[in-house]
């Protein structure tokens, strides 16, 4: 709920010159966020109180909507946006398929193996099923493309996996495989934007003005802020310099504003979330709710080190949202309802 609270301030802070600038109207994107922080919040009450085990019976469904709605992005459905394909107009609402295929994959993933702890172990019942799964899903995340969630994905998948007991020397052959996988990918001709990106990773000053834009304002941003920040709501890079900076740079202005103090604490309390979740998992009462509560606690993991290891340029520049602090109306609604799921799982633990 901290936060939550705080990424609605924060939120506020980053995007108001943009939604000045935009919508003529200084609030329009804090209306938005606390919107859906609200949903949210309802969604994570609504899995607190539903037993989880539920879950098992939406497994397959959820999955087959998730790969539904990856499928649609390719139909007059899609809207495409900086030269990506992610998100889907049904007039009435924005989704985003590759925010909901990551809870799809974490229950059916939890509902497939979940009932016998041994068929991770076996190749053909538990491993080959899995991968077929994950192989339909990257495919249709990089024809997006959208390479930042396919990764996201496949550390999910692979680290489900890892904890149901994957013998390591097929953990490391599946690792090969996504290496192997991107790199075949960036060289090739459809790829070539990753290229750039790789290359802006190594120096972002090569081109600052260009595909290096967006890190250097961050870096800038971080380095204005110092040790105690400029003050919140004092950002000089929000005003129009860094773009879009209520979403996955928001973290460039929350150092800006509250400098490295300010970040610490915040990584802190993610470190805390995140131990209390792996804390969950290792005290589920059944090995359904420990997969559950694994899989939620390596996507949360996973998107709070990208997101910083981004802004940082300690990753090459690709878009992860920082969860409960960006602005995504479905980010939003999916990370609070897996809070909600964990939460459900914590209140009966094993004895």
């Amino acid at each position: 709920m901290a936060l939550s609270l705080f990424g609605v301030v924060m939120v506020f802070s980053a995007s108001y010159y943009t939604s000045l600038s935009k919508f003529g109207n200084a609030y329009e994107y804090l209306k938005q966020d606390a919107l859906w922080m609200a949903v949210g919040w309802v969604a994570f009450i609504f899995f607190a109180k539903l037993d989880y085990h539920f879950l098992k019976l939406l497994a397959w469904p959820a999955l087959g909507v998730g790969i539904v709605l990856l499928a649609l992005l390719f139909t007059p459905l899609g809207v495409t946006l900086n030269n990506a394909t992610r998100w889907l107009d049904f007039g009435f609402a924005t989704v985003m398929p590759g925010e909901i295929i990551k809870f799809s994959l974490i229950i059916w993933i939890a509902t497939f193996l979940g009932d016998d702890p041994e068929k991770i172990k076996r190749v053909k019942d538990g491993l080959v099923p899995i991968v077929a799964v994950l192989a339909v899903v990257l495919v249709l995340i990089v024809k997006q493309p959208n390479m930042s969630t396919a990764g996201i994905i496949g550390i999910l998948v692979v680290g489900m996996m890892f904890v149901a007991g994957l013998r390591l020397y097929l953990l490391v052959g599946l690792g090969g495989l996504g290496v192997a996988g991107f790199v075949g990918f960036i060289l090739s001709p459809k790829g070539a934007y990753m290229l750039q990106r790789v290359h802006t990773f190594f120096d972002p000053f090569e081109d600052e003005l260009g595909s290096g834009y967006q890190v250097v304002q961050s870096l800038l941003a971080l380095g204005s802020g110092g040790v105690t920040g400029v003050g919140l709501g004092r950002s000089i890079q929000k005003a129009l310099y860094l773009p879009e900076p209520m979403n996955d740079f928001i973290t460039a202005i929350i150092g800006e504003e509250l400098g490295f103090v300010g970040l610490i604490v915040m990584l802190l309390a993610f470190l805390l979330l995140i131990w209390r979740c792996c804390r969950i998992a290792l005290r589920a009462k059944d090995y359904y709710g420990m997969l559950l509560a694994s899989g939620i606690s390596i996507l949360l993991g996973t998107q709070v080190i990208l997101n910083v290891a981004v802004i940082s340029a300690s990753f090459f520049p690709t878009g992860v949202v920082l969860p409960f602090i960006t602005l995504g109306g479905n980010a939003t609604l999916i990370f609070l309802s897996l809070m909600g799921i964990l939460f459900n799982i914590s209140k009966n633990p094993a004895e």
